[in-house]
């Protein structure tokens, strides 16, 4: 198992819960908003917001931190990540935030503890970049969006 090291951040709400899985085959850990002096936050359709979890973490070597959106927060409320997935880099150790967009036509309340994201741990591989005369050719060729068809 791979264990991500948490700090708190400097005036976090240490009563929120940390990140969490809600369910034993849950593939993302869920954090919540921690926001300064425990006022929620109001986001008017189209707008977006860094909401902070109050947390620093450490990502082991050779590995990410993905954040995600919760699907029920898009369904329900039209809560997005601008950036989804975002990384978190094994070598970052600042604030661990989340930009949430409200996609949605009405206002939308972040409060503080809410769950707002999902945490995934997953492997980094690193490539070289070469340039070469040239690419193999393939069935799909240059074909990009849409090239496949609609159904």
């Amino acid at each position: 198992m791979v264990q991500v090291r948490l700090m708190w951040d400097e005036g976090a709400d240490r009563s929120v819960p940390l990140p969490e899985y809600a369910t034993a085959g849950a593939a993302g850990a869920d954090v919540r908003a921690n926001l300064p002096g425990g006022v929620s936050v109001t986001l008017a359709p189209g707008a977006r917001a860094l909401i902070p979890t109050g947390l620093r973490v450490a990502v082991p070597d050779g590995f990410e931190l993905q954040v995600r959106p919760r699907s029920g927060l898009a369904l329900k409320q039209g809560l997005m990540l601008v950036n989804a997935p975002g990384t978190i880099d094994s070598d970052y150790r600042g604030p661990l935030g989340v930009i949430v967009l409200n996609a949605g036509d009405a206002p939308v309340v972040i409060a503080h503890g809410m769950r707002i994201a999902q945490l995934i741990v997953a492997p980094v591989v690193q490539a070289t970049f070469g340039l070469v005369g040239g690419l193999d050719d393939t069935g799909r060729g240059a074909g990009g969006f849409g090239s496949t068809g609609v159904i």
